[in-house]
């Protein structure tokens, strides 16, 4: 079950956290994975060396998903230079935290360009490529926070929520070629940016999560390869939500 051998596979944002932990995920199930990053070359290169270790697969490509005419460019370039595209995970994101009297105009603009314009422009190359093919699989990274809201985080809210509409739009767009579309929304996540909380902070965000305890990228990324799978075929258009109950 959940066989990508032979198939290609993009992660954004897969240089660290939950998007590497998807990247060799995929890798691991057989698929050759493009991991593109913004900053961060070692971590890339880390990755992509980690993944080859363990017998998989991978590159490293450099993108900035706040430039979406590159992003188009960049998965039309892979797509064309590899042969195929058959998943595509759209997992960059950016956040900027402020209450909304303090949020600047440039601030939400930087987020939503970089989470929806970016996501979206990767998503039309490859739905031109699957449309060839007549199959493939786009997956939106989304969170608990574009489901339920969290107070500080407007512009993040907004485009992680933006990210579903698109996912349900794209699904119905596009079911008629065999692409599906879904999303996957994180709630409590063990990562760097976590980890820079004061346990306090910790404690608080772990008291609304029914399970208990945090969750692992390792966690969300065995989401991601299940809806990248042949067994998904027929889910699209939905939300899966790895959050230990936090939102239901």
């Amino acid at each position: 079950m959940f066989d990508l051998t032979e198939k290609v596979a993009i992660v954004t944002g897969g240089s660290r956290g939950i998007g590497r932990a998807t990247a060799e995920t995929l890798a691991k199930a057989g698929a050759r994975v493009v991991l593109t990053y913004v900053s961060g070359e070692e971590a890339a290169a880390d990755a992509v060396r980690t993944i080859a270790e363990r017998g998989g697969n991978a590159e490293a490509v450099k993108l900035d998903m706040a430039d979406s005419a590159t992003s188009e460019r960049v998965v039309a370039e892979t797509a064309k230079r590899l042969g195929r595209l058959d998943v595509l995970v759209l997992n960059a994101g950016i956040s900027v935290d402020n209450l909304v009297l303090r949020l600047k105009d440039e601030d939400l603009d930087k987020v939503l360009g970089v989470n929806v314009r970016g996501a979206v422009a990767c998503a039309r190359a490859a739905i031109k490529t699957m449309m060839r093919a007549k199959t493939g699989r786009i997956i939106f990274m989304s969170s608990v926070v574009g489901e339920m809201g969290n107070a500080g985080q407007t512009a993040y809210a907004a485009s992680k929520a933006a990210l579903l509409g698109i996912t349900k739009s794209l699904a119905r767009e596009y079911a008629s070629r065999a692409i599906t579309v879904n999303a996957i929304s994180p709630g409590y996540i063990s990562t760097d940016m976590t980890h820079a909380l004061t346990p306090e902070q910790r404690q608080a965000m772990l008291s609304g999560v029914p399970l208990g305890f945090a969750g692992t990228p390792d966690d969300v990324a065995a989401a991601a390869l299940f809806l990248a799978s042949d067994e998904a075929r027929y889910i699209t258009g939905q939300v899966i939500r790895v959050n230990g109950g936090m939102y239901m």
